[in-house]
């Protein structure tokens, strides 16, 4: 059978039955529940391919595999081969959790000074200076070699076959290159900073009038199917060495705006690390995300920690004034820590444990009252050793989420990127490069002269949002799989997901089509509320309730992507003859999924 169509039936039948949606206008989405396995993208075509990967008997990471590979095809706004990722990782048969940094690296050149005189944000993220050694490729690799079960090659067909037969360009992607095209003050090559490289001009974008091609565009990229098969045959020593390797070099070195100083040897010679999670206890169930160099696991693991130290607080609903104020005030602290301590640990020091200390805990929710306490300072949580200046600064996003459970009982959370949308705008060999390093610090100092921890240096991975989570229940197993796309508002969608189902008994889906809330220590946003996709609300009356508490409030669309599994346990009693209950009862496993209708989300598995 044609792998395509193969790939569409399941489409179909995996996601027409477990999609959400309602069949009335107007209904949200509901939960998706499986038996066995259970995977949720942001894209139906990718969550198609990691369907038809468990199906077939892999392992999450298996699965993973080709989920990303086809994210990289039909949603390369946010992810590929040419970016990065964080994996939180439970593997079932040794009980052990890891976590993966496949985050991008700066080159060995790189000078605390990169960004300085590169004419703001803008002008760095289009250019050669933005783009960081790419992980995704070894991080594919290296979990395969530990965790995957179908052989390598297999797992890149999905992928490739659309690459090659073609696919339909989304409404997403399609409406973020015309957002793109729209910022230029020129369409004329030279003149254009958005989508300045040819290639991606001419693969993106109607040339004749400069309009971006519309949705349902039949795209097909056989450069990108080439280096699939150079990935499935020789492993991704195909990228880092070799002509690959060598046009990334050559792109970003050519830059048209700002030439990088990438090298092929930057290339050679980079390296996933496996990290310890950071964990912390909330209302008995056991949170673990990613460590440094992302804040996320320090971020979401704070905010619970001082919402659980202040129960007087919180509210009966999710969307009580209560519980979106004390939200926001845990968010102002956690975030004014990470800001002055979060960079990457093999360069700086880091106060994990200090961060997630129970007495500092305590003391640092001490602080919230019932009124909003304005622009919080940091603390001074245990080991702090050094002084550091803080990077307030907060980045857009290019980013999507993965939540995978399979039928072993592995469980992967993943969060991807290329930074921001279209990472810096050149393509190679049929992928787009980042601009990870624009998430690094733009100036080296504070203005006292103190160093910041996210400063640019060589060999450096930036600072970063990401909040891939797995949270286990007070037996050990695994009871949430959640992480979202979103910038540095990934931390409070992340958390406020976790709160949602713990402390209110949402499921999956209930959590995600809550309008989000938070405070990134500056003004408290909420969202508004989406027709079809959220719960309507009386946004009005929220605002006006958090203003008489001295908010400053900002009423914006918040556009998340979150991904989450529930694993449930239940008894299953067997029945005996005649179809009595027998006597004998075993573990039951229901998986409810999740996926963010704000996005292309969609849940496959059975």
């Amino acid at each position: 059978m044609d792998l395509r169509i193969l790939l569409s039936s399941v489409a179909i039948g995996v996601l027409a039955a477990g999609s959400g949606w309602a069949q009335e206008d107007g209904d949200l989405a509901t939960a998706v529940t499986t038996h066995r396995e259970m995977v949720v993208t942001a894209n139906p075509l990718a969550t198609a391919a990691g369907a038809h990967i468990l199906k077939l008997g892999g392992t999450a990471v298996d699965a993973m595999v080709a989920v990303q590979t086809v994210l990289g095809l039909v949603e390369p706004q946010s992810s590929g081969l040419g970016g990065g990722a964080f994996i939180v990782y439970y593997d079932a048969k040794h009980q052990q959790t890891i976590t993966l940094d496949a985050r991008e690296k700066a080159p060995a050149a790189a000078t605390e000074d990169r960004f300085v005189n590169a004419g703001g944000f803008i002008n760095a993220w289009q250019s050669g200076l933005s783009v960081g050694v790419p992980g995704v490729p070894r991080m594919m690799e290296h979990m395969h070699a530990k965790y995957g079960r179908l052989p390598w090659q297999r797992l890149f067909i999905p992928a490739k076959v659309m690459a090659q037969r073609g696919f339909e360009l989304s409404e997403r992607t399609s409406s973020q290159v015309a957002g793109l095209l729209a910022a230029n003050a020129s369409c004329e090559e030279g003149e254009r900073l958005f989508f300045r490289d040819p290639i991606a001009f001419e693969y993106f974008v109607n040339s004749d009038d400069c309009s971006a091609k519309p949705a349902g565009t039949l795209m097909v990229n056989k450069p990108y199917a080439n280096t699939l098969k150079a990935l499935a045959r020789w492993g991704a020593d195909a990228f880092y060495q070799g002509p690959i390797a060598e046009e990334i070099a050559a792109a970003v070195q050519g830059d048209l705006n700002i030439p990088g100083d990438m090298t092929t040897d930057d290339l050679a010679n980079y390296q996933v690390v496996e990290r310890d999670p950071v964990c912390m206890n909330y209302r008995g169930h056991r949170v673990c995300g990613m460590g440094p160099p992302s804040s996320g696991g320090l971020a979401v693991g704070q905010i619970l920690g001082l919402m659980e130290n202040r129960p007087d607080l919180m509210g009966s609903e999710p969307l009580d004034v209560d519980t979106v104020h004390l939200f926001s005030q845990a968010g102002r602290l956690a975030f004014a820590d990470r800001n002055q301590y979060v960079g990457d640990s093999d360069f700086v020091s880091v106060p994990v444990a200090g961060m997630l200390d129970e007495a500092y805990l305590a003391a640092r929710a001490a602080l919230i009252t019932e009124t909003d306490m304005g622009t919080a300072d940091p603390g001074t949580p245990p080991g702090v050793v050094s002084l550091n200046g803080p990077d307030n600064t907060a980045k857009l996003s290019g980013t999507s989420h993965v939540s995978i459970v399979d039928r072993y009982g592995n469980a992967l959370s993943m969060t991807t990127t290329v930074e921001s949308s279209f990472g810096n705008g050149v393509m190679v060999r049929g992928f787009l490069l980042n601009n990870e390093l624009t998430d690094f610090s733009f100036a080296p100092t504070d203005n006292q002269g103190n160093p910041v921890a996210n400063r640019v240096q060589p060999d450096k991975r930036p600072r970063s949002s990401m909040s891939p989570t797995i949270v286990f229940a007070a037996d050990g197993k695994v009871e949430l799989v959640t992480g979202s796309p979103g910038g540095s508002r990934i931390i409070g969608y992340t958390a406020q997901s976790i709160v949602n189902v713990i402390d209110f008994g949402l499921d999956p889906q209930e959590a995600i089509n809550v309008p989000h809330h938070m405070n990134r220590n500056g003004r408290t946003d909420i969202e508004e509320p989406i027709p079809g996709v959220t719960w309507e609300y009386d946004t009005q009356a929220l605002a006006d309730a958090l203003v008489d508490r001295g908010h400053s409030v900002g009423v914006i669309a918040q556009t998340s992507g979150l991904s989450i599994i529930q694993v449930v346990e239940s008894e299953h009693h067997g029945m005996g003859r005649k179809g009595k209950r027998g006597k004998h009862h075993h573990p039951h496993t229901l998986l409810i999924g999740g996926a963010d209708k704000r996005r292309d989300g969609t849940v496959g598995g059975r």
